[in-house]
């Protein structure tokens, strides 16, 4: 049987452990919950959409590199923004900042998030 790893106490990463896990490794797959612009105190930072993705982004990272991975290992992740008008912006971040060969993404709109925040990303990584 496949043993199921909870990831908490993630250095730089807001904690959450009470209500979920900022990550989950089951065998050879990390599942990682949504990943806000936040810093690492909690608060949303201040900045402009490409601004927002890419502490998402630094968040997740936060989160994979805790359990052992890397950016290189993203298998699948998941956008929901509030305004697709913000996607080529979004993209733009993406292409920067994540390795290729890029994972399979899907983005979504969303009218509201518990955050309230124009971006969230989620992920699906390899285990390592």
């Amino acid at each position: 049987m496949t043993t199921m790893q909870h990831i908490t106490g993630v250095p730089g990463v807001l904690n959450y452990d009470h209500v979920l896990s900022p990550a989950v490794r089951l065998g050879d797959v990390l599942y990682l919950s949504g990943q806000t612009p936040r810093d690492a105190s909690g608060e949303v930072i201040q900045g402009d959409i490409e601004q927002m993705t890419e502490q998402c982004i630094r968040n997740l990272e936060l989160v994979i590199k805790h359990a052992g991975g890397s950016l290189k290992d993203l298998v699948k992740m998941t956008v929901f923004l509030k305004n697709m008008d913000d996607f080529p912006r979004v993209n733009a971040v993406f292409e920067r900042i994540i390795p290729s060969p890029k994972p399979a993404r899907s983005c979504i709109q969303v009218a509201r998030n518990p955050a309230d925040v124009p971006v969230e990303i989620e992920a699906i990584a390899r285990a390592t």
